[in-house]
């Protein structure tokens, strides 16, 4: 680890200078001479004499460097049959006149504009633009329900709104602008204007606040980009949950920018003119961060995608992709490829593809079970990196540094801590452990640049919700060890640390053992209230298209390799086979949800849940009777 532990070293001991070289990195109207303002600790701030604009940074910058021409968005939407390619210069003007429309609507500096688009182009448009002229935008994820958007625009209070006249998917179309109706009904702020997108496939009726967005762009001339403060905030995103006011994640402009610049080449060692593919949505963070500002930042192509790569029968959605746009890497969640491998379990459609290109496949926003990256690996043959960070965060926490010193690959760890990054695993008092012992996974302040300085008009909930448990760390909630060599191991969150007759047990130790079972697609372990023991695990298991074997003996065969690799201490013994496991649209299995159900508890479903079928359907399973 000799060019991973200097950089390593450096961010940690002279933060100080480590970040102000990064930001050379980045184009200032004025540029910072001071990294860390700690004035008013915990609320930290980076850069902050510090001036910039990040819209310019992301595309100005690229054509007055002479590669105007060079492609800086493909879209690709299979659901529409349409793809469509951005050069730079191309969408350095649609971004200029829609700052200019936004504009002549009244969006000035620190104003919010709600956005909320399916995976258009215009999506990243809209958030370009009002990086342009120094508004704040919030993109909300296209298809929530009003009462989600409602409590988005209450906390906001945007000026205006940017939807799309519907979102299409691989099965059905959803209207966007009855939602946006509904949602304002429920709210006691109301935008002056609401601008509509129409797309072809259904066009909404338009009120008298709406602005057809066609007829705003004719009119629109093009802004140039407004200086902002670099410690003046970008953009908010607000965290999902079930039940209470949703936390308006800020991200600020200057150390957002720096962040992401310097993460593109050191942790995914991807450098302009590289093709680079999230498969994700701009209405989460992993769009925010990796479909939208740091490809761009750097002047990188970025592919965007509408559909779904997977769920459907077409198992080779993701090769045909990184095929016909020379993709370089691709990022995207292991759901997704446990989806693949469930359709593919042969690895068939790969093979039909030209994947020469292709050097990296990067997983994150679940736990990375050794099956499917193994699967992953000799299906590819390119390496499988697992990383690990959070919304609040905005970048990774924990990698595999390939533009640094790429190390070897450990299944089920995120690899090392990324530099700016002092990792801590806690116990209880909030001591720190030895290397293999689990506890709370924690981040000694202050923050490097690009994470949350604090909740959107909130210091003292920020403050509350991240920072009290331990004086002087940030509590990231998931749980976890370091081992001997410095790896982090990711075990999930401290919620799925359940409690065996005393014994505190992962249950992402025992998801990794069900998943490597060869007729295993996927599967999740919950803790279930038992009187006895306090908690008991209970497995549910996917299997795989043309798995042949009786629910018995995998019962058998899945509670032996858990009392094997794991030890009778766990107790493992239910286990049902389930067609499929209750997810968000992002991907993420909803665990929390289902341990409500298997202990009685009337919890709410969550509005980001993708097919509330599933769930019905699992209910007889969880609690049976």
């Amino acid at each position: 680890m000799g060019a991973y532990a200097d950089t390593y070293d450096r961010s940690i001991t002279d933060p100080e200078g480590f970040w102000l070289a990064a930001a050379r990195g980045v184009t200032w109207t004025k540029a910072p001479t001071k990294a860390l303002d700690d004035s008013r600790a915990p609320l930290y701030r980076w850069f902050p004499d510090g001036e910039l604009n990040t819209a310019y940074n992301a595309l100005d910058r690229h054509v007055e460097a002479g590669r105007g021409q060079q492609p800086a968005l493909i879209w690709d939407s299979p659901v529409t049959s349409t793809q469509r390619t951005y050069t730079y210069a191309e969408l350095t003007d649609e971004v200029a006149r829609f700052a200019g429309g936004l504009a002549s609507l009244g969006v000035g500096k620190g104003d919010r504009v709600i956005i909320y688009m399916p995976m258009v182009p215009e999506a990243v448009v809209a958030m370009l633009a009002c990086a342009r002229i120094g508004a704040v935008h919030s993109v909300v994820f296209g298809g929530f329900a009003p009462k989600e958007l409602a409590a988005r625009i209450e906390d906001a209070e945007p000026v205006a709104i940017v939807a799309g006249s519907c979102g299409i998917e691989p099965t059905r179309l959803v209207e966007y602008k009855p939602i946006v109706e509904d949602a304002l009904a429920l709210t006691t702020h109301q935008p002056d204007h609401v601008v509509v997108l129409q797309r072809d496939a259904h066009r909404a009726e338009l009120t008298d606040r709406d602005v057809d967005w066609a007829d705003l762009m004719a009119g629109a001339s093009p802004a140039d980009p407004v200086p902002v403060a670099a410690t003046d905030p970008l953009y908010v995103l607000y965290t999902s949950g079930t039940t209470g006011k949703p936390k308006g994640v800020v991200r600020d402009c200057g150390g957002h920018a720096v962040a992401l610049s310097w993460s593109m080449g050191a942790v995914y060692d991807i450098h302009p003119g590289d093709v680079w593919w999230t498969a994700s949505d701009v209405g989460w963070v992993v769009g925010h961060s990796y479909i939208v500002y740091a490809p761009l930042l750097i002047g990188a192509t970025t592919v965007l995608y509408e559909g779904k790569p997977v769920g459907t029968p077409d198992a080779g959605a993701f090769w045909r992709v990184i095929s016909e746009h020379g993709v370089k890497a691709l990022f995207t969640a292991p759901t997704a490829l446990r989806a693949v491998k469930r359709v593919d379990p042969d690895a068939a459609e790969p093979a039909k593809y030209d994947l020469s290109r292709f050097t990296t496949l990067f997983m994150a926003g679940e736990l990375l079970d050794p099956e499917t990256y193994h699967w992953a690996h000799d299906t590819l043959g390119v390496p499988v990196v697992d990383h690990w960070w959070q919304t609040e965060t905005g970048w990774p926490i924990a990698a595999n540094l390939r533009g640094i010193e790429p190390l070897p690959p450990k299944p089920g760890s995120s690899t090392v801590p990324v530099p700016g990054w002092n990792v801590q695993i806690l116990d209880q008092a909030g001591d720190p452990l030895p290397a293999g012992q689990e506890g709370a996974i924690a981040i000694k302040l202050p923050l490097p640049p690009g994470a949350l300085p604090t909740l959107w008009g909130d210091d003292a909930r920020f403050i509350d919700s991240y920072l009290s448990r331990y004086d002087g760390y940030y509590l990231t909630g998931d749980s976890g060890y370091l081992d001997y060599d410095g790896y982090l191991f990711v075990q999930g969150r401290t919620d799925d640390v359940i409690n065996v007759a005393g014994h505190r047990l992962s249950t992402g130790s025992m998801e990794a053992v069900l998943a490597a079972h060869p007729a295993v697609a996927e599967c999740a372990v919950i803790g279930v209230a038992d009187q006895l023991k306090g908690q008991l695990p209970r497995g549910l298991v996917v299997l795989k298209a043309g798995a042949d074997i009786a629910e018995e003996q995998l019962r058998d065969e899945l509670v032996e390799a858990v009392r094997r690799d794991i030890g009778p201490v766990a107790a493992f013994r239910d286990v049902s086979v389930v067609e499929a496991l209750p997810k968000t649209r992002s991907g993420k299995i909803l665990r929390k949800t289902m341990r409500g159900i298997a202990d009685g508890k009337n919890e709410p479903v969550p509005s980001t849940i993708e097919d509330p079928t599933v769930l019905t359907a699992l209910t007889p399973v969880l609690r049976p009777g």
